[in-house]
């Protein structure tokens, strides 16, 4: 599933060039996770303004509204002066006065809604409840540290439900606790100050290293710009179960952990 670092990527590489576009028209295909919220045509002649970002949601905000993209588990979105004819898993398209923008999405699990504005109720339903943006400046340990006391799960399902700090996914979870050298079945409320310090700059390190090296690419992820991502290359845990620790040589291990496989090196990373 494109996680943070893959929308940040995905954003990055086509947020300037469809800024100032002019909205011509708007192709649907099968429908998504959720209904587009109004009618395909009333998008003409819109113009867009900029692209941000909330957690994975791609925020294309209008002169007029915003469109919320989420890529769902399997999709990706392109930005191009022109792209091959749609396929059977094309099911969104913008054609602008700068390029098209498709959202290719196999499994359909993805979704785009259109809102009035950020306060329109479906938009405060889908990012009403998401945590502290990692990477901003509101993201500071001793906040961090506080709400950790108030969970008794353990770290690595309290970083994935996101609802303390949005989009800290399995890879990067996984890869932020082994630089932090805490092991995931560790209960947030039993961290320390300076363990949850350490953490929170692990996961802000693992984070912008992921949008530097492009995302992850572990199955059909590619920016706008249809350029894969590298950081699973420079993973330390993640998908290594049973290969060395490229700290200590240990044997990574791995584990189920709500219904996701957890990576760490039973040595580095303490309980």
């Amino acid at each position: 599933m494109p996680e943070l670092p893959e929308v940040e990527v995905t954003r990055r590489s086509f947020a300037d060039r469809i800024a100032g576009a002019r909205i011509v028209n708007v192709q649907m295909g099968k429908p998504l996770r959720w209904a587009l919220g109004c009618e395909a045509g009333s998008l003409v002649g819109r113009t867009v303004l900029r692209v941000t970002r909330r957690g994975k949601y791609l925020l294309v905000q209008l002169d007029v509204g915003v469109l919320l993209l989420h890529l769902g588990m399997s999709g990706s979105l392109q930005f191009a002066p022109a792209l091959p004819p749609r396929g059977v898993h094309d099911h969104f398209e913008v054609g602008t006065s700068r390029g098209l923008m498709r959202l290719h999405d196999p499994r359909r699990f993805g979704a785009v809604v259109y809102v009035d504005s950020l306060d329109d109720p479906r938009a405060v339903k889908l990012l009403g409840g998401l945590g502290v943006e990692p990477l901003e400046a509101g993201f500071d340990p001793l906040s961090f540290h506080r709400a950790l006391q108030l969970r008794r799960a353990s770290i690595k399902q309290v970083l994935l439900a996101g609802d303390i700090v949005v989009g800290v996914g399995n890879i990067y979870a996984s890869e932020a606790l082994f630089m932090a050298g805490i092991r995931p079945t560790v209960r947030a409320e039993r961290l320390s100050k300076p363990r949850a310090a350490r953490l929170h700059a692990a996961i802000v390190a693992v984070l912008q290293r992921a949008v530097a090296l492009g995302g992850s690419t572990l199955r059909d992820f590619s920016s706008a710009q249809g350029q894969s991502g590298y950081f699973q290359l420079d993973a330390m845990v993640y998908g290594r179960e049973g290969l060395p620790c490229r700290v200590c040589e240990t044997p990574i291990k791995s584990m189920r952990q709500g219904q996701r496989s957890t990576f760490f090196c039973p040595h580095c990373q303490k309980p």
